[in-house]
């Protein structure tokens, strides 16, 4: 989709506003990149949950980070609410302003194919394609570039800190938010144990505070020689402080889940673990190499176009099917390539 400086040059200042979560506001990171370009000398300020501003603050494309706790205030020409929920249509609604796009979520297909199993999704498009198009007038398009996360010189610091000699580095992004995203901790460990066999290998478990029972768990299904071989962070570190210790990972073990864009975010080969999400909710890596395992034939598939805190047929066969040694072998296959260049 062409750039249209003419229409652009009437834009003086620019809100985006997506208030969560992680991987939903770095998969915006694309659009600000391209706002950026298509209005260079615009003020473009992003509204986003205290919680989350760690993963914006240090963006070059952005003049200010507003907060829910201090919203933005005065007018704007444009208003890009990339939220499109009560919450955020009620900041629209305070902020003076001449035009306003909202992403259209298209929530109705996405009941449809979790209901009735009826697809109707043109495409496998991203989310970022799905924002950019909620841009009307042809005023941005994709770049062909992925995500990007800005780290601070400390949270670098943090990471090479971490190093463990001059051997490979797997991040394995453990949690989710839901139990029908979650790899199960025991077969994690199964993998992790294959691959520590294979290679001289450094592994870090990567999550937050609610993810330090699974990673214990991992850690007592290893065995001695192979938790040896595992860095656990569940819990010990900030956001950013994960984020710049998977950019220093040569590959990410992952499920569905924020810390998987962040991943994306440093071009990172991904080892993908789809349970009950699809391809066509929009939520697949972008513009990143990846290889994503997934039970495709499964009828019950998807559940839910978030995610589900118990499996409603019982089995939980999206994620549990999905086999250890495939996963293995892959990503040893992966480490043997890139040890041979």
């Amino acid at each position: 989709m062409a750039l249209r400086p003419e229409k652009n040059q009437e834009i003086r200042k620019i809100l985006v506003i997506r208030l969560s979560s992680i991987g939903d506001i770095v998969l915006t990171t694309p659009v600000l990149r391209r706002l950026r370009a298509a209005y260079p000398d615009a003020v473009i300020d992003y509204c986003v949950k205290p919680t989350f501003a760690s993963l914006l603050n240090a963006s070059p494309y952005l003049n200010t980070v507003y907060t829910t706790a201090s919203p933005p205030q005065g007018h704007y020409g444009m208003v890009i609410d990339l939220q499109n929920n009560l919450r955020s249509r009620s900041l629209v609604k305070a902020i003076p302003c001449d035009r306003v796009f909202r992403y259209q979520k298209q929530n109705w297909k996405k009941l449809l194919l979790v209901r009735a199993g009826l697809n109707l999704f043109d495409s496998k498009d991203s989310v970022v394609d799905r924002y950019m198009a909620s841009i009307a007038g042809g005023l941005v398009g994709g770049d062909g570039k992925g995500c990007e996360v800005w780290l601070s010189d400390e949270d670098r610091r943090f990471a090479a800190s971490a190093i463990t000699g001059n051997i490979l580095r797997l991040g394995v992004c453990f949690g989710a938010n839901h139990l029908t995203k979650r790899y199960p901790p025991r077969k994690f460990a199964s993998i992790i144990e294959t691959l520590l066999r294979e290679h001289r290998l450094c592994v870090y478990l990567l999550g937050g505070s609610d993810d330090t029972l699974q990673a214990e768990e991992i850690l007592e299904t290893l065995s001695p020689a192979a938790a040896a071989g595992v860095v656990n962070l569940a819990g010990k570190t900030s956001l950013m402080q994960s984020a710049a210790v998977l950019e220093i990972c040569d590959a990410v073990l992952t499920n569905d889940t924020g810390l998987m864009h962040i991943a994306s975010a440093f071009g990172k080969q991904l080892f993908v673990l789809f349970g009950s999400s699809v391809a066509e909710f929009g939520f697949l890596p972008y513009n990143t190499p990846y290889v994503l395992f997934e039970v495709a034939d499964l009828a019950c598939r998807p559940c839910s176009h978030i995610g589900r805190d118990s499996c409603p047929k019982g089995h939980f066969r999206c994620i549990t099917d999905i086999q250890e040694k495939l996963v293995a072998k892959k990503i040893t296959d992966y480490f043997t390539t890139i040890k041979q260049d």
